[in-house]
């Protein structure tokens, strides 16, 4: 890793400016979740931005970190950090790292995260990937002159501080954007988006076919039935879809996405990427529409989908519009805001379940299709506006990420803040180090003797 560094800089072992503990994990016998003993920290996950925040306790603990020790992960994922906030026991996912004569921990810690990367790369392992105590002792770090490591902590934290204001601003956008969205849904469920298209134009019937007196309906919170247009009838999700249930396919009929018989298998995993990563041959298995509305019933219950084409995983619901009655995306619409309302009305502990006469019997507000036709215009029209601003707002937070990498590794390569040929150099630094270990080493031995 060795490069060109400025005039008094060094290159040199982590071990050589810092104590390291390795984690050692406790008996399970002897942490809890009542807060008796010490915080413990087991590994990344529960880490924030800066310090981690305990979700167990441990009475007898095998290994400490100090109040103030940089806290690094050492076993998947290798080499994300935080600053450990009192006294704690850490697991064997984790390591403390003490800085010596006056290292700044927050040094350690942008110097760590600066070279995450670096120290991932040495990682080894099939299940799961780990360092050693070896690997990360002999991590090879630049180390500037003691003054200049203050002077470079003092700038990073400068700059993160009004970059963190402009992320803030940015993760609000996003929320009010979200806001938005959900208040345009519920504005057009009300017929509130076409109030000046009923006015001017001549308001059609409801198709009488509808089952209009039908009971036992299910109300959410989340979509409005008493605000809506008086014209307006409520009918059960039922009346205007039709309802298949997908069909597992046993992993032995998966297959490559270019064999003759592949079909795109749809998971709810794949909600989230927008793409099936999984093919199979089974010929068995329920085929979607792109107008179906699909919903899922096991995993992220309420997480639903529009606009596929392939064959559904067991977990999926596949609710069919019932288009002489109702616009496919009106459809989708109405159960994507009524998330919450599947989620909270799931069944079971263990592998909890929506059933679906939660959907079937859920009272959705219809209008003539006419009128749902302008709605969806209407809306996709507005969505359009929140996407293109989320999306920008979504290149910015990428852009900041980028931008807090850039300082550190400026900040590492003696770029952020200017040299001072007064400051004594790192190697000095090193000797007094040294020193002070031996010394450590030596009041050991004659309190032996």
């Amino acid at each position: 890793m060795n490069g060109e560094l400025p005039k008094g800089w060094v290159w040199t072992s982590l071990e050589n400016i810092a104590d390291i503990v390795l984690g050692q994990s406790p008996p399970s016998s002897t942490y809890n979740e009542d807060k008796i003993g010490l915080p413990f920290y087991q590994g990344k996950s529960e880490f924030g931005l800066i310090y981690p925040t305990p979700t167990k306790w441990c009475f007898s603990p095998k290994k400490i970190a100090e109040s103030g020790d940089v806290l690094i992960s050492v076993r998947a994922p290798v080499g994300p950090t935080n600053i450990c906030p009192e006294k704690s026991c850490i697991g064997r996912g984790l390591a403390a790292i003490r800085g010596l004569e006056n290292i700044n921990n927050k040094f350690i810690l942008y110097l760590l995260r600066n070279f995450e990367e670096q120290l991932r790369n040495k990682a080894t392992g099939t299940t799961f990937e780990a360092i050693t105590g070896n690997v990360l002792r002999d991590f090879e770090v630049p180390l500037p002159p003691l003054q200049e490591q203050q002077r470079i902590v003092n700038k990073i934290e400068e700059l993160f501080t009004n970059l963190d204001k402009g992320i803030e601003s940015l993760n609000e956008v996003k929320y009010k954007l979200k806001i938005y969205r959900q208040a345009i849904l519920k504005y057009a469920m009300e017929g509130k988006l076409t109030e000046k298209w009923r006015e001017e134009n001549n308001y059609p019937s409801i198709p009488i076919q509808l089952n209009l007196n039908s009971s036992d309906y299910y109300f959410s919170n989340e979509v409005p039935t008493t605000n809506i247009h008086s014209s307006w009838k409520l009918v059960k999700v039922e009346e205007v879809a039709d309802f298949f249930k997908g069909q597992r396919s046993p992993k032995k009929y998966y297959v490559d996405k270019n064999h003759p018989d592949a079909k795109p298998y749809i998971r709810i995993q794949d909600f989230k990427t927008k793409e099936v990563s999984m093919y199979t041959r089974a010929d068995w298995c329920l085929q979607c529409k792109k107008t179906d509305t699909l919903l899922a019933t096991d995993g992220a219950i309420g997480s639903s989908n529009f606009g596929w084409d392939g064959v559904l995983t067991h977990h999926i619901l596949c609710i069919r519009p019932k288009q002489e009655f109702i616009h496919p995306y009106y459809l989708f619409l109405f159960i994507s805001l009524n998330k919450n309302f599947f989620y909270k009305n799931k069944t079971g502990v263990c592998s909890p379940t929506l059933r679906q006469q939660y959907v079937r019997n859920l009272a959705i507000p219809i209008s003539p299709l006419e009128e749902q036709n302008i709605i969806v215009e209407r809306i996709e029209q507005l969505f359009s506006l929140a996407d293109y601003i989320e999306e920008t707002v979504e290149s910015k937070l990428e852009q900041s990420k980028t931008l807090r990498q850039s300082i550190l590794k400026k900040a590492f390569e003696g770029k952020l803040v200017p040299q001072d040929p007064n400051d004594e150099p790192a190697e000095i630094l090193l000797e007094k180090i040294k020193k002070q270990r031996l010394n450590k080493e030596k009041l050991v031995q004659e309190k032996l003797i």
